[in-house]
């Protein structure tokens, strides 16, 4: 906590806490711990002897291994009574001696990732879906990386399983195609097997790409492939079932072109991904620009005196963008 303490000095506590992955709570509870009530002794308490013949009783090898419980009704059989269950572990804990006997399974913290992407090839977002099969319990696998700020799908794959190798080998081939210099790239995906095996993470570290994940079970922290998934799987030529994986990677065939070159995006001012991905949005949004300027001037009514502009497109895009509260910093 000392050396939290000296980077807060630094770099701001909040940046601090972030990078350490230490909740905010628990730094403060050890800067300012609670102050404990004196409490009054209450006027039915045991006395010091009475205290220390129950402890004694409660050491006796007999009861060693037993619960309270057990030993308060042992006691009452044999027409003994020293005092209530609840005393006796108030006893035994104020000795130190009541813990957990089970392993108890303690969850590390999981920061919530706040990614920014103000171009392409900043931020790619990935994830693997199933594709059902021909009958019942048989899929196949599809694996799409996305390029969060142009939504543009830099590559895919359909597989018959799941495995890291098959990852690993996609997101080299990508990377080398969209030529990605070290230090340039984040890549964010969920905590799948996939994701979060050995090899795709030394591959990212040769490669000087930073990785990032979701933390678990919050599918909010990888939007952008849950919405592109939905987008596919919502077209009217999407099967109800693939015939075979060559019917599943002829759909692909089709599908990622039509979605990269012709589906006007909702979120990039009704632009196609591969517009934006690859530095033609300007031209197009200019040109349409001209479009509208020309309508006006025709009929100026029908736009109730406002000047009509295209739909802009976003400069930059976040996953979990920071709260204005959140963002001012803990100092």
């Amino acid at each position: 906590m000392n050396t939290v303490a000296l980077l807060g000095n630094e770099v701001g506590m909040r940046r601090a806490l972030s990078a350490l992955g230490l909740p905010r709570a628990t730094f403060y509870r050890w800067k300012k711990p609670p102050r404990e009530k004196a409490r009054p002794r209450p006027s039915l308490a045991l006395s010091s002897p009475e205290r220390r013949e129950v402890l004694t009783l409660l050491h006796e090898d007999r009861f060693m291994d037993k619960a309270p419980r057990e030993i308060y009704a042992t006691l009452l059989d044999e027409e003994r009574y020293l005092c209530s269950i609840r005393t006796m572990y108030r006893i035994l804990e104020r000795e130190g001696e009541v813990k957990e006997r089970r392993n108890q399974l303690i969850r590390p913290h999981y920061a919530k990732p706040e990614l920014l992407a103000t171009g392409p090839n900043q931020v790619w977002s990935w994830d693997i879906t199933k594709l059902k099969g021909p009958v019942k319990w048989t899929y196949y696998y599809l694996y799409v990386i996305l390029d969060i700020f142009s939504r543009y799908v830099v590559g895919w794959m359909v597989a018959h399983r799941e495995l890291a190798s098959l990852a690993r080998k996609l997101m080299e081939e990508t990377m080398e195609k969209q030529s990605i210099k070290p230090g340039h790239l984040i890549i964010h995906a969920d905590r799948g097997s996939s994701m979060t095996s050995k090899p795709v993470a030394l591959l990212l570290a040769d490669l000087g790409v930073t990785k990032s994940h979701s933390r678990p079970s919050v599918s909010n922290d990888n939007p952008y492939s849950e919405s592109h998934f939905k987008t596919m799987k919502y077209r009217p030529e999407f099967p109800e079932r693939f015939g075979s994986i060559e019917h599943a990677r002829t759909f692909s065939q089709t599908f990622f072109p039509w979605y990269n070159t012709e589906h006007h995006h909702s979120g990039l001012g009704l632009l196609t991904p591969e517009d934006v991905h690859y530095g033609r949005a300007p031209g197009i949004l200019a040109a349409r620009q001209e479009v509208l300027l020309s309508a006006y001037a025709r009929h100026p009514e029908r736009f109730k005196g406002r000047m009509p502009k295209p739909a802009p497109l976003p400069d930059a895009v976040w996953i979990n963008k920071p709260s204005p509260a959140s963002d001012g910093g803990i100092h």
